[in-house]
């Protein structure tokens, strides 16, 4: 299917090919198209109640915290699980945290484009039981191979909800009540990674480390459980293949398709290839993705970065000498600011989009999303300086954990921004193209970690968040600004964007 061909879900193709007369009796008369029954069909997600649509908005956020919380839980525990299977090495040691991390850049590449065939609610619980199984499985094993191969797997299982949600409060929510529920959905993979590790502290100091694994596994369980009771399909195109199968067993009639059925003349297979080529395709040619995701990947590297140094810090003799229970506690102030972040975000997200679709003629544009990106561009710099000079200076405890609060206000901030910008230019397609920027984002929550050391080693706390101040900097600065001036050029040069 060429997404050029399409003007959603709503729209009718006016091709040259439609225009002609065609003696393919295979293909339906319009009137027995099967689509929404007008703007206020109350089939339609958009239109449902919403005590429905939140319900589902916090399912789908639940399950991106459940993953985001298993991937960072055994941070504290990790010199602990290091000495059970006799790692020395400090890279294969951070390999069997962040290894999932590695997962989360692979697996909705797969995924999301799943869920644009075969529908949100199957792709999300089947990928679900792969991070159950396998997160138990973490909790069971022998070897440091066994734990890295199946910390692997479960990132796969887990990654599921970091695209597919996105795509769901598209299907759910129009642009202008967007915002809201963008936020609860981006504070969810982001405020997991500060939870897990002062969950995990307090277990690894008190109780077996397995039970990092259980307790994660528990809850994901219930949550399962759960979904397989409030959790609807979401996505349009599945629910009116749905509408058209039943409407044609009803009938006899095999006129009855929908407007993609119309439109689709190859194999499954072929379609299924389409499908699941879109998000590299995204990536490889579409230069929004390509800027969005690279900001995005530096900010999220960011989140992992800052959370693989607060143990060194707070527990080192050298610097604040803590507990590790106490240690963890720390975490608190990245929590925090994720939390008031999306809180004071949200709803400037929305107004402003109203004030500027206002003022525009009523017509809202994706580029309404760039404004808040400025406090992004501000407030992440300004942290990481804080955070830096006052960790190496040995400040009052209080000062690193503003800084550090500081710098989550402004991840969340970009992270929101950029999301609900890529679910409005890419309605349709919103899944994969979240995928594209996930990839990125995810390399790069990968591979900061692994070189967080060997920078503090050199440049120390002062110098080394300086070097990363400025490249927020420089990269968070250009952000708003290019988006601005050159988000709609790009956006009517694509042929995946709507309109």
């Amino acid at each position: 299917m060429n997404p050029g061909n399409h003007a959603g879900s709503h729209g009718v193709r006016t091709t040259k090919r439609d225009e002609e007369p065609t003696s393919d009796l295979s293909l339906p008369s319009r009137h027995k198209l099967v689509s929404w029954e007008g703007p206020d069909d109350e089939q339609n997600p958009k239109n449902w109640q919403m005590s429905t649509k939140w319900t589902i908005t916090v399912m789908v956020s639940f399950y991106a915290f459940i993953s985001s919380v298993s991937s960072s839980m055994m941070a504290p525990g990790l010199g602990t699980i290091a000495e059970e299977f006799h790692v020395e090495d400090e890279i294969e040691s951070q390999l069997m945290l962040s290894i999932f991390i590695l997962a989360f850049a692979i697996g909705p590449l797969f995924f999301a484009p799943l869920s644009e065939v075969y529908g949100r609610v199957l792709v999300l619980q089947s990928a679900n039981m792969i991070f159950l199984v396998f997160n138990i499985a973490c909790g069971v094993c022998q070897s440091k191979g066994q734990m890295i191969v199946f910390r692997f797997f479960a990132g796969l299982g887990g990654s599921a909800p970091l695209t597919i949600g996105g795509g769901v409060l598209g299907d759910l929510f129009p642009p202008e009540q967007r915002g809201k529920s963008m936020a609860i959905y981006t504070l969810a993979p982001l405020l997991g990674p500060a939870v897990g590790p002062i969950a995990g502290g307090f277990i690894s100091e008190n109780i077996p480390w397995r039970w990092i694994f259980y307790t994660t596994s528990i809850a994901d369980g219930i949550l399962q459980l759960t979904s397989l009771l409030l959790l609807r399909e979401t996505y349009a195109p599945k629910l009116l293949r749905d509408k058209a199968r039943s409407l044609r067993k009803a009938t006899g009639d095999l006129e009855h398709q929908t407007e993609a059925e119309r439109e689709s003349h190859g194999t499954f297979w072929g379609k299924l290839r389409v499908s699941l080529v879109r998000p590299f395709r995204l990536l490889a040619t579409q230069p929004l993705i390509q800027f969005l995701a690279v900001y995005m990947a530096f900010l999220y590297g960011l989140v992992y970065l800052v959370l693989s140094s607060f143990p060194s810090l707070w527990t080192n003799p050298a610097y604040y000498n803590e507990s590790v229970e106490i240690g963890s506690l720390h975490y608190i102030a990245l929590g925090i600011g994720f939390w008031g972040g999306s809180q004071i975000c949200a709803p400037l997200n929305d107004r402003i989009y109203r004030i500027l679709t206002a003022r525009n003629g009523g017509v809202g544009l994706p580029e309404f999303r760039v404004p808040l990106m400025v406090i992004s561009a501000t407030l992440t710099p300004i942290g990481l300086f804080i955070y830096g000079w006052s960790a190496q200076e040995r400040t009052h405890w209080i000062i690193p954990d503003i800084g550090a609060c500081l710098v989550a206000i402004g991840i969340i901030s970009g992270f929101l921004c950029i999301q609900t910008y890529v679910v409005d230019v890419y309605t349709k397609y919103a899944a994969s193209a979240l995928a594209a920027v996930v990839f990125l984002r995810c390399l790069a929550g990968f591979g900061f970690p692994l070189f967080a050391p060997y920078m503090y080693d050199k440049l120390h706390y002062g110098w080394g968040n300086s070097l990363l101040a400025f490249v927020a900097i420089g990269l968070g600065v250009p952000a708003p600004l290019s988006l601005w001036k050159f988000g709609a050029r790009l956006r009517a040069m694509s042929t995946y964007a709507v309109g």
